[in-house]
């Protein structure tokens, strides 16, 4: 693949009005540059490396001075592309039934929902909200009587916690429903770097929304090598979901093109600022009617 940096290529126009750049072309005006053609050339020659000189403005002087820049470069389809991977880390949570956690569970959707109907008989639809909100205060006791034995216990590791709460919701009877328990999970549960790993039936660590990050890696480098490189030093428990890899392209054409310009030396920045300040004062004079 050919990338031409064209953005040199034009004449000024003065009856344009803002949009006064040109592509030089001599059949529409006698004594223009012959850009179009030029560009077609570039194209023709498909050359990578090959050079064009150009009057430009020195950021210093302020005077034209000609350049040499790179106008033609050749890559290979794969030097644009990249893997988009998914780094997932683990979630970690602590637990604990103190009262400022257990009030969370008001505004937990699975919680909510339980004295909530959908039916269209006003009789039946009051009947099923006045059943929820009785499930609502039987694991609201629930909760109680959990904290009345492990309430000042911070619980680090999930499946001791679980272990605990299904002792109580056994005893009581109450026989809490997956979407009850994950409500109140949500609701008890702190993220927590130092709490051991949280993980699914399979036994497989349970990734953390709030931590998942993407990288871009390069087509033509490794994954596993640039996730050994990049992310493990930072992360050490991270892991890819190989799953949600994608594969992209891009052609930043600025960083293709650019050439480092140096920056103006220092006293001519404060012969500008001392300019711009004899300036300001005298304004100020003109404005105030004092002289500088």
């Amino acid at each position: 693949m050919q990338l031409i940096d064209a953005r040199r290529f034009f004449v000024k126009r003065k009856s344009l009005g803002n949009k006064r750049n040109w592509i030089g072309d001599p059949s529409d005006k006698a004594g223009e540059p012959d850009q179009i053609g030029d560009i077609s050339r570039l194209f023709g020659n498909f050359s990578d490396g090959e050079t064009r000189t150009f009057l430009e403005e020195d950021p210093i002087t302020k005077e034209l001075v000609e350049r040499i820049r790179v106008v033609s470069k050749v890559f290979d389809n794969a030097d644009f592309g990249f893997h988009k991977i998914t780094v997932e880390r683990p979630l970690r949570l602590n637990f604990q039934a103190a009262t400022e956690r257990t009030a969370r569970l008001d505004a937990e959707s699975g919680f909510v929902k339980l004295a909530t109907s959908n039916k269209k008989n006003e009789k039946a639809r009051l009947e099923e909200i006045e059943a929820g909100r009785r499930r609502q205060s039987e694991i609201k006791k629930l909760l109680e009587d959990f904290a009345k034995v492990h309430g000042a216990t911070l619980c680090k590791d999930r499946i001791v916690f679980l272990t605990d709460l299904r002792e109580i919701d056994r005893a009581a009877g109450v026989r809490l429903t997956a979407p009850e328990m994950k409500a109140i999970l949500r609701a008890l549960g702190e993220r927590d770097e130092s709490a051991e790993i949280c993980q699914d039936s399979d036994g497989n660590p349970e990734p953390d929304t709030e931590l998942r990050d993407t990288e871009s890696v390069p087509l033509k480098e490794g994954i596993a090598k640039y996730f050994q490189r990049e992310v493990l030093p930072h992360v050490p428990d991270a892991w890819i979901d190989e799953s949600k890899t994608k594969v992209g392209y891009e052609i930043p054409l600025n960083r293709y093109f650019y050439q480092y310009e140096p920056s103006r030396p220092l006293d001519v920045i404060e012969g500008d600022i001392k300019s711009l300040e004899r300036e300001i004062m005298h304004m100020l004079g003109n404005v105030t009617g004092s002289r500088g």
